[in-house]
């Protein structure tokens, strides 16, 4: 295998607009506001797609400030007031949306959480690793690993965002489990490391949001989605609501998608990727749901209708991802955005 190279080791370029919300995103990052001094109006939201591709972009984008930056783009623009207040103006639509589609718990963690409990027999024609496990081919899985990058790449990092607003039973909870997700003091066991080795075993480029321009708008409101819940102090029940719907539903996903990969022939490194996650995440699941859930709910129970919010928000965007890659690759094309069908 290739020697490691480090997918951060630098940002990525800036990606291309997809419409007039993003190229006015894209334009004030170029021109570099703040060191000339130039005033760029927010543009006008109006009936954008709160899930479409130039909205869930520039959201994208913004958010990107807090993790890798672009390159070319100053550090300083993160906490740029006009752009804080144009992704405001963003996060509004999206989380209405996301409220208006994930109504139906009525906040019961319980009920919430038992949903996520029932898994399908066989493929029921909904579930992208059933599909992968049972007919999934190579150029499947490596356009699944490419688009899934954007998240893996920097796994665990939205998720910590909430510990600083967790204490007790439940902060304890939480930096254990995250203490996984980031190696274990072990840098080759960093899970983003794991990942970008998986990449390399699929013939992918590991380089930090390579693919991006590629990402359709479904994929990138599952990334956006975390770095909503986690900026947001108000938000933290969700995005721990969120964390338990990821570790509940990884280990017998990943199982699947450990088994489509030995039938096709990836290497040993992709296949690690997800025989860690059946193993680590089968643990985890019962630490989040005893003390990271019920420490929260012990200390701050206002808190279970978020919670319930952020289990369900996170079902229905990887429903609507799994709908637009079923019905690709059920009809022979690509998922991928700008790619030949």
């Amino acid at each position: 295998m290739p020697a490691y190279r480090e997918p951060r080791r630098r940002s990525p370029p800036l990606p291309a607009p997809r419409g007039p919300l993003s190229d006015a995103v894209i334009d004030a990052l170029r021109i570099d506001a703040l060191r000339t001094g130039a005033d760029h109006p927010a543009p006008a939201v109006g009936d954008a797609d709160p899930f479409g591709d130039d909205l869930q972009l520039a959201l994208y984008i913004l958010y990107e400030l807090h993790y890798q930056g672009f390159e070319g783009v100053d550090d300083e623009h993160e906490w740029s007031p006009g752009l804080l207040a144009l992704r405001r103006s963003l996060e509004e639509p999206f989380l209405a949306a996301l409220r208006a589609g994930a109504a139906g718990t009525d906040g019961d963690v319980e009920s919430a959480l038992s949903g996520l409990l029932v898994e399908p027999i066989g493929d029921d024609g909904h579930s992208v690793s059933h599909f992968l496990q049972d007919h999934g081919e190579l150029w499947h899985l490596r356009e699944y690993a490419a688009l899934r990058s954007l998240y893996h790449l920097k796994e665990a990092d939205p998720h910590a965002w909430v510990i600083p607003r967790l204490y007790g039973r439940a902060k304890a909870a939480m930096v254990a489990v995250e203490f996984d997700e980031f190696g274990a003091g072990r840098e080759a066991d960093i899970h983003a490391r794991l990942y970008a080795d998986l990449m390399t075993d699929l013939s992918l480029e590991t380089a930090y949001g390579h693919y991006l321009d590629a990402a359709p708008a479904d994929v990138l409101a599952t990334v956006n989605l975390m770095s909503l819940f986690g900026l947001h102090r108000s938000l933290r029940g969700a995005l721990v609501g969120h964390f338990a719907a990821v570790e509940v539903t990884s280990s017998p996903g990943s199982r699947r998608l450990a088994a489509a990969l030995k039938r096709v022939g990836a290497g040993p490194a992709a296949q690690r990727f997800y025989d860690e996650h059946v193993e680590a995440d089968a643990v985890h699941e019962q630490v989040v749901r005893r003390d990271v859930i019920g420490g929260l709910l012990a200390d701050e129970p206002h808190l279970e209708s978020d919670i319930a919010f952020g289990i369900e928000a996170t079902g229905l965007l990887e429903d609507r991802l799994a709908a637009r890659l079923l019905a690709a690759w059920r009809s022979n094309s690509t998922a991928l955005r700008g790619q030949p069908g």
